[in-house]
């Protein structure tokens, strides 16, 4: 899988913006990435150097809508913290 297939999107809540200032982003990932993976795409996408990777796998929550109910879809949820020396992630430094 290419690096842009593994990362769908970041996540962009005030809990997750909480986490910037310790060099902790929060993605959207694939299902069945792994961290390794998940690490390697990171690294290729923004140029920065990942210490470690929390996953964590969301639910979908139920939903209605007048008469018709389901759930919404589950998804794999990735906490990336990258390393001292670092450099920070440029898109989120638009959203502070």
């Amino acid at each position: 899988m290419a690096a842009q297939d593994i990362v769908v999107r970041p996540i962009i809540t005030e809990k997750s913006m909480a986490g910037i200032g310790a060099k902790r982003y929060t993605f959207e990932v694939a299902k069945d990435a792994t961290k390794i993976e998940i690490a390697k795409a990171v690294e290729d996408l923004f140029g920065v150097k990942v210490n470690k990777v929390n996953t964590l796998h969301v639910r979908g929550k139920f939903r209605r809508q007048g008469r018709s109910e389901g759930y919404t879809r589950s998804w794999k949820k990735a906490v990336v913290t990258l390393t001292e020396d670092s450099k920070n992630i440029e898109f989120f430094e638009g959203m502070m």
